[in-house]
């Protein structure tokens, strides 16, 4: 799924943190399901589902409350800011309820790890899901031509320290793990039904290049974005008819923005504005940065995200690829 082509229940969502939430639940995930590692799922059927987007949109009509909680936790990191989100749905929404959330596992004065979420499902099922939100960047080490479809180490952290391949290892073999550890067992809460993984974000692919294959673990209908140098951006930019940009903060990461009159959207800082703003924009962080593309949307002065990327150094591709060899 592009931004282009976004979810069309989250599209009728004003809110930001309401379109966050939103699109955290519907929008589809980055892993397929493998043996001991199933997908966790906000909803089992159409009931479930209508159920969730009718309190969504009552929320996104009143959203006082999920504002007042986010701002009594503060969340700054993504993750994080993911977490309050869905702790929040568990808590207030339909259907499923929270039965505790960070839940930390120590054993003689060492942590183990901690369990995201444990779940209370129909049917008397308490699930352990374990959420992830991750940007990806598509770095091939092999070249523009690359042999096979392109494997999860080839998709590195817009900063270099994370790798989707270690990620979902962490995940698989430790992360969903968690529930099976005496230490667990003694906390009270009973085994649980299942483990399940939460995996949401964004792959990003290079604007110049076709968009490859995936390995078989990346789920096929995944979000997708682009990426584009420093000197990539003035031709690529001039391409571009009629279009806004933004650099995007890290809380606004998730659902694609929207700007409207007279509601703060919390997605757009003050380098809204034409093509040339950007780079200026960029020109002193030498770091990736995320981009929002905008196009007008009706009347009255409202503005929708059409398509998103990371504008990245000069030097990043050669960097990226080398740490995805490593």
């Amino acid at each position: 799924m592009t931004a282009g082509a976004a979810l069309p229940f989250v599209d009728t969502l004003r809110h930001a943190a309401v379109r966050d939430l939103a699109w955290l639940l519907a929008s589809p995930g980055l892993l397929s399901a493998a043996p001991g590692a199933p997908l966790a799922a906000p909803w089992d059927d159409d009931a479930a589902r209508d159920a969730a987007f009718g309190w969504l949109a009552a929320l996104d009509a009143a959203p006082a409350p999920l504002h007042h909680a986010l701002e009594g936790l503060r969340p700054v990191r993504l993750g994080r800011y993911a977490e309050c989100l869905l702790e929040y749905f568990l808590t207030h929404g339909p259907v499923l309820r929270l039965v505790v959330a960070n839940l930390a596992l120590r054993s003689n004065g060492q942590t183990l790890g901690e369990v995201d979420f444990l779940v209370d499902a129909p049917g008397g099922r308490r699930l352990h899901w374990e959420l992830a939100v991750k940007c990806y960047l598509y770095a091939s080490p092999r070249g523009a031509d690359p042999v096979g479809p392109a494997s999860l180490a080839d998709f590195v952290g817009p900063n270099l320290v994370d790798r989707f391949d270690r990620k979902r290892a962490r995940l698989i073999d430790h992360q969903l793990r968690l529930g099976e550890r005496a230490a667990f067992a003694s906390l009270g809460y009973g085994a649980p039904s299942a483990a399940q993984m939460f995996v949401k974000g964004w792959l990003f692919y290079p604007v110049d290049a076709p968009v490859p294959c995936v390995a078989a673990e990346i789920a096929p209908d995944h979000s997708r974005g682009f990426w584009v140098t420093h000197a990539q951006w003035p031709a690529w930019a001039a391409a571009q008819r009629d279009a806004g940009w933004a650099v995007l903060p890290r809380l606004a990461w998730l659902a694609p923005r929207r700007i409207d009159a007279g509601v703060s959207v919390g997605a757009v800082p003050e380098s809204f504005g034409d093509a040339a703003s950007v780079p200026g924009a960029l020109a002193a962080r030498q770091a990736p940065a995320l981009i929002g593309v905008f196009r007008p949307d009706g009347e009255g002065g409202a503005w929708r995200e059409t398509a998103r990327g990371f504008v990245v150094p000069d030097d990043w591709p050669a960097r990226a690829a080398a740490f995805a060899a490593s």
